[in-house]
């Protein structure tokens, strides 16, 4: 008897369900065994990085601080991954979008009504980071570049991009030397609900139900589904591939340009050091870990902000390295990749005197 892997006719919805929570546990077994030759207590590391999380109202708002740029990034990556585009650049676009949205609070605030400041500075900074994605989508449409590297490269253009401003054209004269424009005009702020949580985890909640919605129950998204699963059948009922890889590459550049947006205007009011964290990269695990579902990605999004936060945690309160939080991110992806060849395989028996024939 032998075992092999037959491609499943359709997706299971049982593996579906079971891939993500049993890779999340295999996952928690690995980063124990770690734990353990670190010599540190694994109930005791996991507990004190739930609490650093959870434990109180003040440490869960900075878990949802971190968690909204994974939502938006998360989301963006999803529309990406549905296309089979290996979409590697949301860190990039993510850091573009902030650039440019600092662009409008600092050189246009005197030409734009303040009521009409902040939507604008969002709006640019959402726009650019489309542009940004758009490009590797017109080279991968028009002359076959391969989109992965290209992706990742542009982040580093980018970050590169964004340090030669604030450390030398746009860094604050009045800054003491700290790497980092002025401040924006508080017209520019996006509004906090708490702590340093602010509305745009609303906008990430009320984007990923109406992306949802359109990957499932729409036209273009049952478009986007087909062109992923098999682009060759696709263009065979009559579907615009080109195009809609462009279009699809736009909006989730588009949601990394806002989550952009939302770090600078939110968070620290200026352009400054520290805006390229790896929220795109992480954005590729939360894509995954949700199955390419934009509501799942929501929730796991928080989970991998929670495992940054516990991890800073762990760092102040058993003299573990910070990164912890970050080498867990990393366990969880591997365990996920190899369990979603469960999903769309399974594992077949076959009798020798059947191989035989």
């Amino acid at each position: 008897m032998q075992l092999m892997f037959e491609k499943r006719k359709s997706l299971s919805r049982k593996a579906i369900v079971l891939v993500p929570v049993v890779s999340f546990l295999v996952s928690l077994l690995l980063s124990g065994i770690l734990l353990a030759i670190f010599g540190a207590n694994p109930m005791r590391t996991f507990a004190a990085m739930f609490n650093g999380a959870f434990g109180s109202w003040s440490n869960f708002t900075e878990t949802l601080v971190k968690a909204i740029p994974l939502m938006l990034t998360g989301l963006g990556v999803t529309i990406a991954f549905r296309l089979r585009f290996w979409n590697i650049g949301a860190e990039g676009q993510l850091v573009l979008g902030g650039v440019a949205a600092t662009w409008v609070a600092l050189f246009w605030s005197p030409f734009i009504p303040d009521f009409l400041l902040l939507p604008t500075v969002i709006l640019f900074g959402s726009l650019v980071g489309g542009l940004w994605a758009g490009l590797p989508a017109y080279l991968k449409t028009k002359l076959g570049v391969d989109e992965t590297l290209v992706t990742l490269m542009l982040n580093y253009v980018a970050i590169l991009f964004a340090e030669g401003l604030y450390y030398g054209a746009w860094r604050d004269p009045q800054g003491y030397g700290f790497p980092g424009t002025r401040e924006f005009p508080q017209a520019a702020w996006l509004p906090r609900f708490s702590g340093r949580a602010h509305v745009g985890l609303f906008v990430a909640i009320a984007i990923g139900l109406i992306l949802w919605l359109v990957l499932n129950r729409s036209k273009w998204g049952f478009e986007l589904n087909m062109i992923g699963k098999n682009q060759r059948a696709a263009q065979c009922m009559g579907v615009n591939v080109k195009r809609n890889i462009v279009l699809a590459l736009l909006l989730s550049g588009a949601l990394a340009g806002m989550a952009g947006a939302f770090e600078v205007t939110a968070i620290s009011h200026r352009l400054q050091q520290g805006l390229a964290m790896g929220y795109g990269y992480t954005a590729i695990i939360v894509a995954w870990l949700s199955q390419l579902n934009p509501i799942a990605g929501l929730f796991v999004a928080v989970l991998m902000a929670a495992l940054l936060v516990g991890g800073d945690q762990v760092q102040m309160m058993m003299g573990l390295p910070a990164a912890m939080g970050l080498v867990m991110q990393g366990m969880i992806l591997f365990p996920m990749l190899a369990g979603s060849l469960f999903t769309e395989y399974r594992i077949k028996r076959i009798d020798k005197q059947e191989h035989a024939e």
